[in-house]
Formats: structure tokens, sequence, C-alpha cells
């Protein structure tokens, strides 16, 4: 058993996102956090110390794999980031006075320049304005214009081409999610033509150029979300290549300065890794092992450098070395305090069971601590994945001794589109009765047994809580839900508008489909629910609001139930503050020592 993790370590270190390389060679930039502070900081490979480069209005950074906080100009004599207002920011790299580049009204992401070449000098920034609107500005004029020509309401991630004559970004519109059905826009800046490049049954990301102009992306067509040059898949396998569209910034993949070959990352069951291949032989090279992202090529187009994590390897950017034989790999930075060196954390076990009704090989991966009381976790989404990436949070409890089996129901990504479209239609059934299959395989297994399990999970995940807890209560000793999705109507009338539509796919659209979101709600099982049950929830809540989880805790109490709720003020969608998230631990570890015992 690993000595007792400190919370004073897991709430320590800095977040990294977003390393870039600089223009020109020699340096590395990337976006750190600390609190509610944030700043892009510069480091040349010659290893100087790291230096603040936004000297301006704190930028507004993304978070892990996500970004589209900021861009290089060509030449790397400045950058463009978004302010944590929302505007853009011309910052000169020397560290004189920058300046404010758009006064459109609404919140900018994701800018993008028209050169990015050492010796190029960039003309305009093509960003997008409240996920909706692509934007261009002349950074001489600072005259704009709108791109888009209104078809998707959304619109992310907008790329120029090597020429500076094209603009391309990924469109949608409910009821698809970016991960059903987004398409490639290509926008002529020279006509302000636009053309659509869709694919059945599938979805396209991360839009891009290849060096000679030809378009790059991701899709899922082939049923696995691979990288694809100028219409050909560049390595055709049944792994995934990238994972779901939660925010803008996202990039899994890169093509090298010179065309001949492309960085790209693998989903290999949860685990991660980082290869290379060779696009005229077909050869692929492994650089290295770790959930990976923000994917990069540096101009000597020997090197790439990217976000780096794993179950043992603190969040890092790194530089791998690819040319002249096998990768090196240089640690650049690491967020995690550096304590956390000296601890001996597990690597999980794969797990693969059938479901049930005989209709699929469902998967999870299970982290060993060795005492027979085991957590089970549910991830968010539901259209998401928890990889074998850097989790203090499991850390902690292990260090409990407490085992972890991370779930994947159906509706879980990194396991082929099939997989993750069965969820449609029955989010609240299917996940729930998966999570309860995989429980039921880890007791005949003898890892576990029902009055030593407790479920664990947040939003979606604690809505699949509360549904085992409904339904399955006999498989588990209780669980812990965090602001959970318990009425899946009333969510359709509040949440905000990234997701406004989700549950179209996911219940049924409406009105047709109001049976069925009673049906499948938890808060119309709660009488089930007779197994300890803890709920926190934030009361500044914009996804899943505070009004749910105290309807449900009410219904609870009714019919005499076991619940304990906690109501963080100011708190959103996760919690933040510091004295909040120690409050929450103790009450967990409380809680757990309550229904299971030490």
């Amino acid at each position: 058993m690993l000595d007792p993790i400190p919370l004073s370590l897991v709430q320590s270190g800095i977040d990294l996102t977003e390393p870039k390389p600089v223009p020109g060679g020699g340096a590395v930039s990337w976006v750190q956090r600390w609190g509610r502070q944030s700043a892009i900081v510069i480091q040349h490979l010659d290893r100087r110390p790291p230096r603040l480069l936004s000297h301006g209005p704190d930028p507004a950074p993304g978070r892990g794999l996500g970004g589209a906080c900021y861009t290089w100009t060509g030449g790397g004599a400045e950058l463009v980031y978004v302010t944590s207002e929302g505007s853009l920011w011309l910052q000169p790299s020397d560290g004189s006075a920058g300046r404010m580049v758009t006064s459109i009204e609404g919140s900018c992401r994701a800018p993008a320049v028209d050169s990015m070449t050492a010796g190029g000098t960039s003309e305009f920034v093509v960003y997008v304005v409240d996920e909706a609107r692509v934007m261009s500005t002349s950074l001489s004029s600072g005259e704009t214009q709108r791109l888009d020509d209104g078809r998707h309401e959304f619109c992310f991630d907008p790329c120029v081409s090597p020429d500076g004559t094209m603009v391309s970004w990924a469109g949608w519109s409910p009821p698809d999610m970016p991960w059903d059905g987004a398409v490639r826009v290509d926008c002529s800046l020279a006509t302000g033509a636009i053309s659509i490049t869709g694919i059945d049954d599938a979805a396209i990301q991360q839009p891009r150029f290849a060096p000679d102009g030809r378009p790059m992306h991701v899709h899922d067509g082939s049923g696995w979300l691979n990288v694809y040059l100028g219409g050909d898949t560049v390595v055709a396998e049944s792994l995934e290549h990238a994972g779901p569209t939660w925010g803008m910034g996202n990039r899994s993949y890169d093509v090298s300065p010179d065309g001949a070959r492309v960085a790209f990352t693998r989903n290999e069951a949860g685990h991660g890794s980082l290869n290379v291949v060779d696009l005229s032989s077909g050869e692929v090279e492994r650089l290295g092992r770790g959930v990976h992202g923000h994917v990069m090529w540096l101009p000597d187009g020997e090197s790439v450098v990217a976000l780096r994590s794993g179950a043992r390897t603190p969040t890092q950017v790194v530089i791998y070395e690819v040319g002249g034989g096998e990768a090196t790999r240089r640690p650049l930075a690491v967020g995690p305090n550096e304590a956390w060196s000296s601890r001996d954390l597990p690597e999980p076990e794969l797990v693969a069971c059938e479901s049930s009704d005989a209709s699929a090989t469902l998967h999870a991966r299970r982290f060993v601590a060795g005492e027979g009381r085991t957590i089970c976790w549910v991830h968010g989404g539901p259209t998401d994945q928890w990889q074998v990436e850097w989790r203090p949070r499991f850390s902690y409890w292990l260090s409990r001794g407490w085992d972890i089996l991370v779930v994947d129901p159906r509706g879980t990504t990194g396991h082929g589109r099939e997989y993750q479209q069965a969820l449609h239609g029955g989010w609240g059934r299917l996940d729930v009765d998966d999570t309860a299959d995989l429980l039921a395989c880890s007791h005949s297994q003898g890892w576990s047994s029902p009055d030593r399990t407790v479920m664990m999970g947040g939003s979606s995940g604690g809505l699949t809580v509360l549904g085992v807890l409904a339904d399955h209560g006999h498989l588990v000793a209780g669980g812990v839900a965090s602001y959970p999705v318990s009425d899946l109507l009333a969510l359709t009338e509040v949440t905000h508008r990234f997701e406004a539509h989700y549950t179209d796919t996911l219940v049924g659209p409406l009105p047709e489909s109001a049976d069925r979101y009673t049906e499948l709600s938890p808060i119309h099982r709660a009488d089930r629910i007779v197994q300890p049950v803890l709920v926190f929830h934030g009361t500044d809540d914009p996804v899943v609001p505070i009004e749910q989880s105290t309807a449900l805790v009410e219904r609870i109490r009714a019919v005499g139930g076991d619940i304990d709720y906690v109501v963080y003020d100011g708190e959103g969608h996760g919690f933040r503050d510091p004295v909040n998230v120690a409050d929450e631990y103790a009450r967990t570890e409380v809680f757990l020592d309550r229904i299971v015992g030490g």
C-alpha cells in the first residue's frame, strides 16, 4: 500500500497546456495557470530559464488537451492570445507594450494567422466568436469581416492554408453534437465562396492543411477516428487518433514541415502513445507511451513538442528528438509538485467483459491498492473517456487502500464510433446497465464485493451513479454523486448553449419523447435508492442547475432514504476553491468510512 498522500500535494503545482514551437526555432512556449492567475511563458532550448511572455491582460487558458488560447505570428516576433475577458491581444515577444486586436462584441477563441514560417509576415488573424462566427481581422488596419455564412450554429478551430488564400473550420448544427456529424468548411478569401466536405455517418474534426496545401483532418468514417491527408487515411487502423470535441484547440496530429511525416496520437484501450508515420513507406515509429496532446513539429523537422501524462507520469511539456535513430524525450516543464516523483504509483490493468445481453464487449481499467475496497468511478460527458493520464484524485484514494475501477460503458469514446453512438436513445439506461455488468464482473472475479464497493461520478457520471443505486443497488454499498444530472427533462430547459440539444440524440426529440425522459431520469426512481448517498453541488452551476440535486434530495428524504447533501456557495460545474475542495475530500472520507469502513 502507498503511504497516504496528503491533500496539500494533490492541490499543489500548476496547470500546463498548449505548448507550441516558436517560429524560427530555438524555443517553445506554453500556457500555465496557478490559482486564478495565468500566463504564457517561453523556454529557450539552450536551457535558459523560462521567461514570461504575456504582459497584458491575463490569457484565458484551455484545460488539459484543449486550448485555442494563442498563436504565434509569422517570424515569431509577436503572438496573439485570448484574454480572460474574451478579446484578442497582440503581444510582442520582446516584452514591449502590446495592444488590443479586437473590439468586437462577444467572446473570441482559437486565433490562427496566415503565416507560420520563420520569415513570413502575418497580415491577418482568423478566430471564432461565441463558438458561432468565424471572423478575420487585419493586424495592421483592424478591418474585420465575417467569413462563415451562418449555415452552421457552431464553428470551431479555424485554420489558414499555407498560401493564405483559404480558411477552413469545423461546423455543425443541432441536433448533432460535434462528434455526431461535424463537417469541414472551406472558404476562399478571394471570392468568399464556401464549400463543404461531409461524410455520411461520420464527424470531422481538427481541419488543417499539409505544407503543400492538401487538406488534413480527423474523421471516423471508417468507424474509428483516424487522420486523413487529401482524402486518404494516413494510418488505417481500429484505434482512435483523437478524442471528442468538447472544446477548441485539440491537436492530436501534425505534419512535419517538409510534409514527409505525420506525428499522431493513439488511444490504445485507454492507454496512449505518440507515433510518427513515414508517408512514403507507411512505417510507423512509436516515440513514447503516455497520453499526448498539443502535438506540433518544431521548425527543424526533427523534433516534436507535446503535452504528455500517464498514470505515473505527472503532466509535462516534452520534446521528442526523432531524427537519427531512436527517439529521445526531453522534459521542458512539469506541472504537478516535484514531490510526486518519490511516489510509486500503480499502472491500471485492462478489464473486458461481455454485456449481460451479449451484444457488446464492455471495457474498464482497474487500479489495485490491494485491500479489497473498490471505488467504481464513472466519467462525465457522457461522450468522453478518462484515459490513463495524470489524475491525483485517483492517487489520493489509492493511497488510502481503495482499488479503483474506471468504467467505460457504451457511449464512451476511444472504442470506435459504434460503441460511442450506441448510447443514443438510452442515456440513463444503457450506461447504467453496462456499469452494473462491469461491477458484476468485478465481483465474480473476486476483486470486490457489494458491501465494499462504492459508486462515484460527477455530472453525467453522477446520473449513472444514481441509476445504479436505483436499479442495481444490490451491487454496491452506496454512492457519491457530484453535481449529478437527475432530471433529464428539466435539463433541456436550462442547460448551456453547447449542450442545449445534447439530449435530442441521447434520449430523443421533444415533445414526442417526453415519456422517455421521465423513464430514464433517476429522480423518478428516487424511491428505489435505499443505499446511502452523498451529493455535492455548487450554487452557480451553469450546466446542471442546483435545483436538480435539491429536488432529488427532497424525494429521497421523503421516503426515508439515507442521503447527505453538501452545497458550496459560488461554485460551478466542478469545484475550484481550495477550501471547498478540502472539505469535499474530508466529507467523502467520512462517508466512505461510515458505509464501508477502514
